[in-house]
């Protein structure tokens, strides 16, 4: 089989210190999966240790490590941590549910086991480990392309992993749930992913833009729209609508639709405090940073007028984790282009 097909199929370590319930695992799983064996729990860590595997199948009343010390075992190592673990027990066994899944499990299957029960609840599981993958693979291809298009704007990269940890920040204080807050920081990337159309003579130009010029360059947002539209989740969505609405501003001066007030989505005025913010306050090759009370200042300054005011009043509050973002991901830890040209969306947006 070559690598690329036996990649695409699922390893499942079984372990059971008698060999007949391996052999009827074997049996019931065998067409479907590639199989590890185990018959103690110490052998059964060896083999992780040296085997990627997928999901493990695990006897709980075994000698020397039961099944609740393997499973604690592999939750303590960060490299196994994540494996789903079943519990297999005997149906005349005296389980404890609750210590079982405080151990890691995920699941338990019965014994004498009933096989398509065992291929559905396997099945079941591997599709949860596929959804999470495919989820983590999409958030990765965002970031990335995220950078690209700062990196073409020359920014280090670091600028878009500030301020989408800022916008995070900011809308769990505007009272937005963990998980659209997380989205939200997954999104944020994505709001000049429309520079990538604008053309090098506008977006590289070191001196300031004609008239022309700048209408040119204000159509990155309908740009970024065009590159996101008819998303499949509401991740692409959201970065949709901030590529669209990041120029935006509160008494609606901005642009693309000249949106006012509330009529522009939450997740854009979020990004768009975020966004400036870490532009006011990151070196440039053609300016200092401004120092946080000046950039506070302008912040105030905007408020009702480019930014929501409350979201401005959040922010400020909420000071002591921006300031440990803005460290935790210095440009000093990134190596930028250094291509000396002007950053001219941001200088647009700070004036």
């Amino acid at each position: 089989m070559s690598l690329l097909v036996e990649a695409q199929v699922p390893r499942i370590l079984l372990v059971d210190d008698e060999a007949a319930n391996l052999k009827l695992l074997r049996q019931v799983l065998g067409d479907d999966y590639r199989l590890s064996f185990a018959r103690s729990g110490a052998a059964a860590l060896d083999l992780v240790a040296n085997e990627d595997i997928d999901l493990i199948l695990l006897d709980i009343m075994m000698p020397e490590m039961t099944g609740y010390d393997v499973s604690s075992a592999l939750k303590a190592d960060s490299r196994t941590a994540t494996i789903p673990v079943i519990f297999v027990t005997a149906m005349s066994d005296t389980i404890d549910e609750e210590k079982g899944f405080q151990a890691g499990a995920v699941d338990y299957i019965t014994k004498p086991i009933t096989p398509s029960i065992v291929k559905a609840r396997v099945g079941a599981h591997l599709s949860l480990i596929k959804a999470e993958a495919l989820q983590a693979t999409q958030i990765e291809l965002i970031q990335k392309l995220g950078r690209a298009a700062e990196y073409r704007d020359n920014e280090t990269g670091m600028h878009v992993q500030r301020m989408s940890h800022y916008s995070y920040i900011l809308a769990k204080a505007a009272g937005v749930q963990e998980a659209l807050a997380f989205e939200l920081l997954m999104a944020a990337p994505m709001h000049d992913i429309g520079k990538i159309g604008i053309p090098d003579h506008i977006l590289l130009k070191p001196g300031p833009l004609t008239h022309e010029e700048f209408e040119t360059m204000k159509t990155h947002t309908r740009i970024g729209a065009t590159i996101l539209e008819s998303p499949s989740s509401n991740l692409i969505a959201l970065a949709r609508s901030i590529a669209l609405y990041h120029h935006e501003k509160w008494d609606g001066s901005g642009y693309p639709e000249g949106l006012k007030g509330e009529d522009i989505p939450l997740e854009v005025r979020i990004v768009a405090i975020a966004d400036v913010f870490d532009a006011l306050t990151s070196e440039r090759p053609y300016k200092q940073a401004w120092p946080l009370e000046e950039a506070l200042a302008h912040l105030d300054a905007q408020s009702g007028k480019h930014f929501d005011p409350e979201l401005v009043s959040l922010f400020k509050q909420h000071l002591p984790e921006i300031i440990e973002v803005r460290s935790r991901f210095s440009d000093k830890l990134a190596t930028s282009l250094e291509i000396p040209a002007t950053d001219r969306e941001a200088v647009r947006v700070t004036v």
